[in-house]
């Protein structure tokens, strides 16, 4: 587990081990550090789903969990999302590149006061993120 105090817990419905595999082909240094799945008859979860992940990105932990089919999450909402401070201009256009593949640009990228690109990008499972680069 990581030393880090809060961290952000995504819970998906059936798809949460593709959406790990979809930030690790479009984010920086993103990696799956941890994967335990759902057992056969065990409880709260489908056999072979997610019950548990770490993914590993930018220097921070995110945890992944897959919902019961009989009980799935709800739907992501852009009220939260995930901001991407970017070290530079290639690194935001590969973070916006990728993550709004298959997703829906709600803006940008443009410059925005001190930030020379800024895009709001909810990706193809309805996550919602804020790549930045200054």
């Amino acid at each position: 587990m990581s030393n880090q105090k809060i961290m952000p817990f995504l819970s998906f419905t059936g798809n949460a081990e593709e959406a790990m595999n979809f930030y690790v082909a479009v984010l920086p240094s993103a990696k799956i550090t941890s994967l335990v799945r759902y057992e056969k008859g065990q409880p709260h979860g489908d056999e072979g789903k997610v019950l548990n992940g770490i993914l590993s990105l930018m220097g921070q932990q995110m945890m992944f969990m897959d919902m019961p089919s009989a009980n799935p999450a709800p739907v992501f909402s852009w009220a939260t999302s995930f901001f991407i401070h970017c070290q530079s201009e290639a690194e935001f256009d590969a973070v916006f590149s990728g993550l709004s593949r298959g997703g829906t640009v709600m803006m940008g990228p443009e410059a925005i006061m001190q930030f020379r690109k800024v895009a709001w990008v909810t990706d193809r499972f309805g996550v919602t993120w804020q790549p930045v680069w200054e």
